[in-house]
């Protein structure tokens, strides 16, 4: 995988600004002098300005890097890790903790660092020569392959989810308790000024800090708490590095900024979302039906000139369940089978009913065409396949997309296809209140990092 341009642009701001940290200058100072090369004031209300560096206490240096949905923020994240570390640690132990905020999430992060074929693990096989170790939280805690010679050795990356870590539950204190498996750790090392108070030597939590790691905190806008500051202090960071679609901006220490049109240059996005009013839920369901086999007609015509092979789906909103709801997702997978949809074509992805575990949406033996949701498919699901959102909610509801919309905006293949309708991403709706309907899809695109000028609208 090639770095896009605007890619490669993050990656030098990066560099710009931990170089200065590298001669031993302190957080702010790197963070003002950063901006004065590109002629900014820091702190400075009108003109070209940008706010203070703001100190969180997290110990280290904290910066963010916005890239909207669709931009690849993982795979920036991973070709960043030798930027930071070639700067600030170029010898000793290299260790990574990467947090990242759902189980979805969590999953798909390990399989494709842990996958040698994912682009994501060849990125970071060739930056490291290869020597490269991934460890789940149960791995850690176990001593499974994780020692001190794997550590001097090696690039290690421990991938958590945020509430392992943050939560007061039973399974997230296991971090701060003592382990036998890592007695070593705590001979081989002993830098008193970096334990933790009040807990035991050989917990993982005193072993990351004594390591002294790298953080990446992933989809950083829900770290926002007192808690999840907390969390991140725990660890003894030596830098942060946090990235998302929607920063504070004021507070966020954003030092790279990617915009929607970048990534439309780019091809790595379907813009403009086109939203239509339909009559009736039925007519929603029939109209994405038939809207999906146009554009399966144009896969196999691009298919025919480029090679490439597209299988455009549909996600359907479903109600959630309750009393007299007209749309639930039985409901809606048993109008679909009626109107002559066969079965192997429809799956279910809810937060009680997974039937898209361990399926390969981008396979070319798939046969899912349509997929039947709730609010389940948000943070962590992508599927560039995903072409058309279809919401049944009642006529009378203003339909709620926000949470779900930016799941149909990666585009497949990251190129731009001759037929023009698979650059463009759909969505169906039927509402009284189409205007705040729209605004919903509007709302949905701004948490994407994009803006209501990558939406086109039509009752």
């Amino acid at each position: 995988m090639e770095l896009k341009g605007y890619q490669k642009n993050v990656l030098d701001d990066l560099h710009d600004y931990v170089s200065r940290l590298g001669a031993n200058v302190g957080p702010a100072a790197a963070w003002n002098g950063y901006w004065a090369d590109r002629d900014f004031i820091v702190g400075v209300a009108e003109g070209k300005s940008v706010p203070q560096y703001h100190d969180r206490g997290v110990g280290a240096a904290e910066v963010c890097v916005k890239v909207p949905t669709g931009g690849g923020k993982t795979f920036i994240g991973a070709c960043a890790l030798k930027e930071i570390f070639d700067v600030l640690r170029p010898v000793g132990p290299r260790f990574v903790v990467w947090l990242v905020p759902s189980e979805a999430i969590l999953s798909q992060t390990i399989a494709n660092f842990s996958n040698p074929e994912h682009p994501y693990r060849k990125r970071l096989n060739s930056d490291f020569g290869g020597k490269v170790e991934i460890f789940t939280k149960d791995s850690l805690l176990n001593g499974q392959n994780f020692s001190p010679d794997t550590v001097e050795k090696s690039v290690s990356i421990a991938i958590f989810c945020y509430d392992s870590i943050r939560s007061a539950n039973k399974e997230g204190r296991k971090v701060y308790q003592e382990n036998g498996n890592l007695l070593r750790f705590s001979l081989h090392y002993a830098k008193p000024e970096l334990r933790l108070a009040d807990t035991p030597e050989t917990a993982l939590v005193q072993v990351i800090r004594q390591l002294a790691p790298i953080v990446v905190v992933d989809e950083s806008h829900n770290v926002k708490t007192g808690l999840s500051v907390e969390m991140l202090k725990v660890f003894g960071p030596s830098f942060v590095l946090s990235m998302t679609a929607t920063p504070d901006l004021e507070k966020g220490n954003v030092i790279s900024h990617v915009g929607a049109q970048a990534l439309k240059a780019e091809h790595m996005v379907k813009l403009p979302v086109m939203v239509y009013n339909k009559a009736r839920p039925e007519v929603v369901m029939q109209n994405a039906i038939d809207l999906r086999a146009v554009l399966e007609g144009a896969a196999v015509r691009e298919a025919r000139k480029t090679g490439k092979k597209i299988r455009p789906i549909v996600l359907f909103q479903a109600q959630p369940k309750q009393a007299n709801a007209e749309q639930t997702y039985e409901k809606i997978r048993q109008k679909l089978v009626d109107a002559g949809i066969p079965a192997d074509q429809i799956a279910i992805k809810t937060s009680d009913l997974d039937e898209l575990k361990g399926v390969d949406l981008m396979s070319e033996s798939c046969s899912v065409r349509f997929v039947i949701t709730v609010n389940a498919l948000k943070e962590g699901w992508d599927c560039p396949f995903a072409y058309v959102l279809a919401s049944l909610a009642n006529r009378s509801s203003v339909v709620d997309v926000e949470q779900v919309v930016g799941r149909i905006l990666r585009q497949p293949f990251t190129c731009e296809h001759s037929e023009k309708l698979l650059n463009m991403s759909y969505v169906l709706t039927s509402s009284d209140d189409f205007n705040a309907t729209v605004g919903n899809v509007v709302k949905g695109l701004q948490s994407a990092g994009f803006g209501e000028r990558d939406c086109r609208s039509s009752d």
